[in-house]
C-alpha cells in the first residue's frame, strides 16, 4: 500500500487498528460477563439474563480450549522446524 502525502492511508490504517482493538475488547468483556460475572449476580426475572446466568457452556469453554491450543502451538512449531530443515 502506498502512503499518500497527506497521510490519509496512515490515518485509515490507524482507524481500522483501533476498531479491531475495540471489537476484541468488547468480545472479551462479553465473555467475562457471560462466564463469570453473571454467575455472581442475583436471579433475575429478565428471560435473557436468566438464560445467560444458567448457562454452563462458557464456563468450560476456556479451560477445555487451552489443551487444544497447546497442541496447535506445538504442531505449528514442529511444522516450522521441518520446513526450515527440509
Amino acid at each position: 500500500m502506498v502512503i499518500s502525502e497527506d497521510g490519509n492511508s496512515r490515518s485509515r490504517t490507524t482507524m481500522w487498528g483501533w476498531l479491531l482493538v475495540g471489537i476484541g475488547s468488547l468480545s472479551f468483556l462479553g465473555f467475562l460477563f457471560t462466564a463469570f460475572i453473571s454467575k455472581l449476580l442475583p436471579p433475575s426475572n429478565h428471560h435473557l439474563l436468566a438464560a445467560i446466568r444458567n448457562d454452563r457452556y462458557y464456563c468450560y469453554l476456556v479451560p477445555l480450549t487451552l489443551p487444544v491450543l497447546v497442541v496447535a502451538v506445538y504442531f505449528h512449531w514442529l511444522s516450522m522446524k521441518l520446513f526450515r530443515h527440509a
